[in-house]
């Protein structure tokens, strides 16, 4: 047994690594970074400061396509195939839900030159932001005399349906007691004792 154990490899111990070895395949990996290799470092260089996000200056079209029938071939350019055509990230989308969180990931972002952070408005942008809102509103102002006169012309609304609810049910009526009547033959009305079913109020 000790002759089999000395022609091979003694690995009862803890494995014992060449120094030697592992330095030459560290200056292997320095000289390949210098060279710009396959393994080229990522924190090399300056790191790109990107701008932050900020509203999109064009409407988002989700329907122009909607209802349409189109003819789609695997050999079809990616801007011709079904879905939703990207066309900074070169990609297609299958459905409208998934292509709006795509166009506000961070990919599509990252592609606009954009990072995911907002920027920090300062109190003039947000008191010129106030002022654009107020001109907004005061074109349509709105007080609590229109809010009342809305409210009686309403409550004027709901008591002509109920009136004209309770004109059709009077009209129903009289035309089932005119049915009525003329369902029994009189002369079996007049032998049984009676002039109709029908009450006497009208």
């Amino acid at each position: 047994m000790a002759s089999s154990n000395a022609a091979g490899v003694d690995n009862t111990f803890r494995r014992k690594f060449d120094r030697e070895e592992f330095l030459e395949r560290a200056r292997e990996r320095e000289r390949q970074e210098e060279e710009g290799g396959p393994h080229k470092s990522k924190s090399k260089g300056p790191p790109v400061q990107r701008k932050p996000l900020k509203h999109r200056d064009y409407e988002v079209d989700l329907e122009s396509r909607l209802g349409k029938t189109q003819v789609v071939t695997p050999i079809a350019p990616l801007s011709q195939q079904a879905g939703y055509y990207c066309s900074v990230c070169e990609c297609v989308v299958k459905d409208s839900a998934n292509y709006l969180d795509h166009i506000n990931g961070k990919k599509h972002q990252r592609a606009l030159g954009m990072s995911m952070r907002v920027e920090r408005a300062s109190l003039q942008q947000v008191q010129e932001r106030f002022e654009k809102l107020k001109k907004r509103k005061t074109d349509g102002t709105f007080t609590e005399q229109d809010l009342d006169e809305r409210i009686l012309k309403q409550q004027q609304e709901e008591e002509e349906r109920k009136r004209q609810r309770r004109e059709r049910k009077k009209e129903k009526k009289k035309e089932k007691a005119v049915e009525e009547e003329t369902e029994i033959d009189p002369d079996v009305a007049a032998m049984m004792g009676f002039g109709g079913f029908g009450s006497t109020k009208k």
